[in-house]
Formats: C-alpha cells, structure tokens, sequence
C-alpha cells in the first residue's frame, strides 16, 4: 500500500465521497425530521395531552373534571377586521388559554389579555398597523362574515357597531407555531365566541383541545380516564398528536429521507465501479510481484487475502474520513441556514447518534471490498511463470458470455414490461401498486442493461470513435483502443450511466411534474390572485370602492386587474319548486376581461350570454347537468346606500360545467345587468406577470391597499409553493450530479492510469514511429471523452424514459399528465460529463507523453 499512495488515494477520495454523502444524508434526515416535528406541533405549547376535533361543551365539561387534569381549552382561529386610521387589516385571533403552557406565544410587551375589548398583537401585525402598547383600535362588527353557501337564504340586515379594542401587549412566536399564517392575535374568550357569533368556544370551526396535566400525572394513566369520561374521544399524546399530524400534512420525513438514501447508495454503487477498476490496476501493476511471490511458495488463498487485507484497510479509512466530512459539512449547512429566515426553528447542532457512525462506516467498508472480490480473485490466477511478462488483457469465456447475454436480455425485456404496466393501473384507480410495479420494473431492467453492457456499451463507443475517426490519427487509434478491453470500457462508462440516468430521472419527472402541476392549477384555480371586499351587514357580498383597481394595477408585477359584480342568486328548474331552488353566490365579468387574467380557457370558452357557468361541485349539489335550463333570479346589494333591493327579472340561462372546485356561478356583465342592476363591484381578479415571483408580488399588492378592508387570497402563492418544492427538488439533483461526475471522474481516470499502463510498449513504438507527444496527450484526450460522452447520452435516454413513465405513473391521478424534455439539465449533464472525460486524461496523458520511444525495447 505504501508503493500504491497515489492511486489507493484516488480510489479512497471516491468511497470517502460515498459515505459523506450517506453520512450527511442521514443527519439532514434527522434535522429535517426534528424540524418538521417542531413546526408542525409549535400550536400544541407545552400541552401533554390532545383530544380530537368536535368535542361539545358536555365533553368538554366532563374532560375538565378528570382527576389530574390542570386545563383544559379548545384553541380555535377567529377571522375579526383590525383598523386604525386608513390602515385596514383582515387577521386570525385566538382566544387566551387559562394555562400559560397552552400559549404557543410569548409576551415580547406588555401583557396578555384579561378583559373584553382587549386584544394583544404579533410584533408584524402591530408595525403593519402603526401601533403599539395601550393603541386603540377598531373592529367593525360582524368581524367574521356568515357563508352564504347553497343552501343559505339571505336574510334580514344585521346592524354594524364599530367596537373599540385596546392593544395590551406585543406577542413573539419564537418556535414559528402560526408563521405560516402571517401570526395570529390573541383575544379574550368571551369575544371570540361574541365575534363569532356562537354560543361557545367548541361551536368555533373544529379546533382541537390541549390539555395540561398536574404535576406527577402520568399521561398514559390521564389519556385513559378521559377516554372513559369521555367516551369515543381518542386521546393522544403530544407526540402521537405529531406523527398524526405529519402522516396527514407532510407524509412524514423518511420518504424524503429514503429517496436521498437511495441517491447515495447509488453514490456508493459508482464509487465500487471506481475502486473495482482501481484494483484492477493494482492488480496489473503487480503481475511481476505476485507471480515472484508464487514463486518463493505463496498460496492463492495467501494472495486473495492480501488483495482483500488491503481493500478493507482503504474502506475503512476512506469511510472514517467520509464520516468526518459528512459531519462537517452538515454541521455547516445547518449553521448556514439557521442565518436564513425560514420560518421554523431549527436545532443549532446536527444529532450524532450511533446509526450515523455505524452505517457509513460498514457500507463503505462492505462495498471496498465487494469491490475488490474481482481483482483478488484475478491475483489468484497469476502464474509464476509470469514473472518475467505482463498480464494479458482480460478475457470473456463464450459460456460466461452466452450466459451473461441471456440474464441481460431477460431481465431487461421482463423489466420493460413491468415498467410500462405500471402507468394502465395507475390509470385505473391504484396508483401505488401501479408506481411500485413501475419502480420494480425499472430497476430489474436497469439491472439487465448493466449486466449486458459490456456487450453492447463497447460497440456504441467503437461505433461514434469510427465516426469521429475520420478527423485524425489520434481520433482513429482513441476509437481502436475504447474496444480492445470492452470490460473496462463498459465498467467505466458504467460509472456514468448509472450516475447521469439517475440526474436525467430526477430532471425529467420534476420537469414534467412542474408542467402537469401548472396544467392543474390552471383549470382548478385559474385566477392567480382574487381581493373581495368584507361581507355586507345582511351576509351577501360588500362593496368595493372605486379607486381600489388602479392602486392594483400600478403594483409592480401585476399584469391585468378584472372586477367583478357580485349578488346573491336563486338557481331553479323551470317549473320546479322554491324548495327546490337553492341560493348561491354569483360574480359578473366582460367575456374580454375575463380571458385577460385567467389562465385557464375553459371559463372564458363557457361564457357567454345565454350560460350560467359553473363548477362541476357546484352543479352536483344543485342537482343540474350540462346544458341544461335553469330560471336564475338575483338579490343584490343597492349600490352606495346598502340597502338590499331584488333583482331584476327571472331569465332562463343553460348551464355549462367549467371546473370542478368553485362554489360560484358566473354570468356576463350583461346578462347581470338584466339579473341584478344594482350589483356592485365586490371582488376583482389579478393576473400576475410572473406567477413564480408571488411571494414578492403579494405582499405589494396587500401594502398598496391597506387603507382598504379587503382580503387578499389567490392560487398564486399555492402555485409558487409547488414551484419552490420543485425548484428545491431539482437543487438536490445538481448537487448529486456533482457527486456522480465527480466519482464518476476518478474512474475515467483510473481506467486511463490502466490503459496506459498496459500500452506502455504501444505509446513507445507509436512514439518510435512519429507519433507526437501532443498527438499522444489528444488521444487519451478524445478516448476519455468518448467513454465518458457516451455514458452520458445512454444514461440521459435511459434516465428521460424512467423519470418519464414514473411522472405518468403518479401523476395520472391528477389529470393528463404533461411529459416535458430539461434541455438545460441534460445539456449541463452531456457538457459536465464531456469536461470529466477530458480533465481526467491529463494525469495519464503526461505520464504516457514521458514514455521514451527507447523503452520499446525495455519490454519483453
């Protein structure tokens, strides 16, 4: 090992990446994990115990008499209007606990409050308004506005009394409990269920209930006797309460986990191709030395173990090293981010526990010397008589051969067939055994294609070297020397594959992925952003005032504004029953307005004059079908006064069906006018320019209109959600693709070290006969880019064809899947892998450009 530094040196850098790369990923799992669990439990506080959704006051009464327990409240969310001068402010209070361990947040000012009228407020909500401690405030009533949904009536006006409320603290949310929701106030319980209109804090939404147990109380014990107090209620625990809650929302980490285990073992998978070929050059170095130590009595079980000895030693000290840099770089992402705003907390040191030490270090280790199986049983068979000659060229016997072919070929057509099944049961309802089937196919037939590569990777690189041929000598004898030892050929071009198909799966099914999730959102939520005025007194839709469009319009990042009348409508069978005719909510807008902010055509393409378009949801619960005729009625708000007026007459519009998850109906604008005269404008719809720059163009836009009580909402936000998930996706790809070209790197050079050193007598006769040492250098040059840039190509096909079918296979549920090409991924994948190719023939390059013609003659 010591006369071998600098090659068991290239060979331990790639196991060394291997394993960092395992060892990193685990503990970004286990950060990820803790994190998560935190972000989404923050609401809970310190609470022990958390009962189900639902429960009434009698449930609840009776919970709270259970010996052990301190506390017990339901912590529901309360929309109210917050103003204070020309500042208006739509906000989620909730009211104060009588425990402080079931406060999510602390007090940064102040106090928290004690009495009606009280209210204490996030630190951002508080500068949004320009207040502070002891500020009033003002809250319009009713704060929270009634559903107008298809069953609901609109009756008698409800009289509106501005309430004054007093801000008596400023509130922190250190561990990010309600970030997501822009932060929420705290309000006293007797206004929020006044401010709700309801009669108790249980009646408030579906708020679950924390319990905070007496000191000493076992919450086993506890969770037991309020099950019996109450019974049909599951009790859980905080953290049964937070795997519950992680299933539902987040689907938990360890998949995510999972698939980037997979990664690295695909990492690691390359790294034993780069240390098999690196012993194979060990190997043919020392043909001279193992066949002189046969010679002085050296069995073959002798020579395997030494070949084996030694591969342990470099697995075990690559891994320890790959071990060391996964921590440190680890520790250093985490440390880099916990800079970074990100809305949850995060642990200010990774978790080194004893599977992160364990695991990197044996799969290293096992895989060395898995490795180097081949090689040590390759020294087993070096004659003495060999001591004075070189080793040949490795051969590949016609059985081995014949039956090599025949698994390759079964197992890639079974494979195929597999994959390909997994789309049609997707298709019919079981997209999880269709994708398992798919994953199952994919990897039998990625595993027959690897297994036949070295009969059909050396012909395709035999075949693109004779075509490049033909641009010179150094061309012609690059492509004569890519199949004189298909085994090593293939074995390096291998490194690439595998690691490029993997790159090219990822990029493919994420692009792909962005595309259909585009697609999907275009038809369910076709208007990026929506701003509607607060409800009128009497429950129907407010009124917007007149100047609010243009303080829209001149946002930076908003492409076109429509507005929209609203009233409130009865939809009916000719002929049938009022009991039969349900009231919904109806909007107005221009044909020309409305294809100029949605961005789904099938809306625009569905309204017209005579139509009353609506979702498909909508049309079940009102019991019609397409194309057929309904007698539509109105009862609209009565311009600036607010006085309810009818509408105008009953008109007979057909239905047509666009959507299928609004519960709005739309007309034209003129068609409103015969419905609905009085209508005002309530809501208006906002097209961004660019929909992936929401989370900059949405805050603009709520800070242009602050003097206006309006609501702001929109699939914008939700679609740049999606899109930064993606864009984190495809991160993740670049930074394995430098982990593969890497590895894959000091494999191309490894076999280049080995073609060197076997051709040492050919580079000094081509030398002897006129071939330059330039000539020499370029032709390692073009044979290494062309082992590498086929690899590359295969792996890119392979890797479209199975990111492909996997995107149709889980993506077939949401609708027509829409199958997209990364052009720019792939061309950074052929160019990276093209430059590897040629960086690596530099250090064989020059040692074979030092060959002396003379040493021709050094070579028996």
């Amino acid at each position: 090992m010591r006369r071998s530094v600098g090659r068991l040196v290239a060979a331990g850098v790639a196991i060394a990446i291997g394993t960092a790369f395992v060892a990193a990923t685990l503990l970004a799992g286990g950060v990820m994990t803790r994190a998560t669990y935190d972000s989404v439990t923050a609401r809970y506080a310190h609470a022990d115990l958390v009962a189900p959704r639902g429960l009434d006051d009698a449930q609840l009464a009776a919970l709270r008499a259970v010996p052990g327990v301190d506390a017990a409240d339901p912590v529901p969310l309360v929309g109210v209007e917050l103003q204070h001068g020309a500042v208006h402010v739509w906000a989620l209070g909730t009211p104060r606990t009588t425990d402080p361990r079931l406060d999510a947040q602390v007090v940064a000012a102040g106090a928290l409050p004690a009495a009606t009228g009280q209210i204490a407020l996030p630190v951002e909500l508080a500068k949004r308004l320009h207040v502070t401690v002891g500020d009033a405030l003002v809250t319009p009533r009713p704060a929270l506005a009634t559903d107008t949904g298809p069953t609901a009536e609109p009756g008698a006006a409800r009289t509106t009394a501005d309430e004054t409320v007093t801000v008596v603290g400023l509130l922190d949310d250190p561990t990010g409990a309600y970030s997501r929701l822009g932060g929420v106030a705290v309000i006293t319980a007797t206004d929020a269920v006044r401010w709700s209109e309801v009669g108790s804090l249980t009646e408030i939404g579906s708020a679950q209930v924390l319990i905070a147990l007496a000191p000493g109380t076992d919450p086993g014990t506890a969770s037991a006797a309020i099950g019996a107090a109450v019974p049909g209620a599951t009790i859980m625990t905080k953290d049964a309460a937070a795997k519950a809650d992680l299933a539902e929302f987040s689907g938990g980490t360890e998949a995510f986990t999972a698939v980037i285990l997979g990664f690295a073992a695909i990492a690691l998978v390359v790294a034993a191709l780069v240390i098999a070929n690196t012993f194979q050059v060990l190997v043919a170095q020392r043909t001279r030395t193992l066949a002189l130590l046969r010679c002085v009595g050296a069995d073959r079980s002798q020579l395997r173990r030494s070949v084996l000895i030694e591969a342990a030693i470099l697995g075990a000290v690559a891994s320890a090293v790959g071990l060391v840099t996964g921590i440190a770089l680890a520790q250093g992402a985490l440390m880099t981010l916990g800079r970074i705003q990100l809305g949850v907390p995060l642990p200010t040191a990774v978790t080194v526990t004893g599977w992160v030490v364990l695991v990197p270090l044996g799969l290293g280790t096992v895989v060395t010397l898995l490795a180097a199986l081949v090689p040590a049983r390759a020294a087993t068979r070096v004659a003495p008589i060999e001591a004075l000659r070189p080793s040949d060229a490795p051969a590949v016997s016609e059985r081995t051969s014949r039956a090599r072919l025949v698994t390759a070929v079964v197992l890639t057509l079974g494979g195929v067939a597999a994959l390909f099944s997994g789309v049609p049961l997707a298709q019919h309802g079981q997209p999880m055994l269709g994708f398992a089937v798919a994953v199952v196919g994919g990897a039998v037939s990625f595993v027959g294609v690897l297994v036949g590569a070295v009969f059909w990777l050396p012909r395709v690189v035999g075949f693109a070297g004779r075509a490049l041929g033909r641009t010179g000598t150094s061309a012609r004898l690059a492509a004569a020397n890519t199949v004189r030892n298909p085994r090593r050929t293939a074995a390096t071009s291998t490194a690439l594959l595998i690691g490029v198909t993997l790159v090219a799966l990822m990029s493919a099914g994420a692009a792909s992925t962005r595309v259909t999730l585009d697609n999907d959102l275009d038809d369910h939520y076709p208007v990026d952003l929506s701003i509607k005025a607060p409800s009128a007194s009497d429950g129907s839709a407010g009124a917007m005032s007149s100047d609010i469009r243009s303080k829209v319009t001149d946002v930076s990042g908003v492409a076109s504004v429509a507005q929209l009348r609203g009233a409130t409508a009865r939809i009916g069978v000719p002929g049938g029953s009022d009991v039969s005719a349900r009231w919904v909510e109806m909007r107005a807008i221009s044909p020309a307005d409305l294809a100029s902010v949605v961005r789904s055509r099938t809306l625009p393409d569905a309204l017209d004059d005579r139509t009353v378009v609506m979702s498909a949801q909508l049309a079940d619960t009102l019991a019609v079908h397409a194309g057929e005729t309904v007698d539509v009625t109105a009862f609209a708000t009565g311009g600036d006064t607010g006085t309810p007026s009818p509408g105008g007459q009953i008109t007979s519009l057909t239905v047509a069906v666009a959507g299928d998850e609004w519960s709005t109906a739309y007309v034209t604008a003129s068609t409103a006018q015969q419905l609905a005269p009085t209508a005002p404008v309530t809501e208006l719809w906002v097209r961004l320019g660019d929909v992936d720059a929401a989370t900059a163009v949405v805050p603009k836009v709520q800070d242009a209109i602050t003097d206006e009580a309006v609501a702001v909402s929109g699939s914008a936000v939700e679609r740049a959600s999606y899109q930064s998930l993606i864009d984190t996706l495809l991160s993740i790809v670049v930074g394995l693709l430098g982990v593969a070209v890497v590895i894959a790197l000091v494999g191309v050079a490894n076999t280049l070290s080995l073609s060197v050193l076997e051709r040492r007598r050919e580079s000094a006769t081509l030398r002897a006969i006129g071939l330059s040492r330039r000539q020499l250098r370029w032709m390692l040059a073009i044979e290494g880019m062309l082992i590498a840039g086929i690899g590359a190509v295969l792996g890119a096909g392979l890797g479209l064809l199975y990111g492909w079918v996997g995107a149709a296979t889980l993506l077939s549920t949401i609708g027509p899947v829409t199958l997209a090409v990364p052009w720019r991924d792939l061309g950074i994948v052929l160019v990276v892998a093209l430059a590897a190719g040629l960086l690596a023939s530099v250090v064989p390059g020059r040692a074979a450009a030092r060959t002396s013609p003379v040493e021709a003659l050094a070579v028996d």
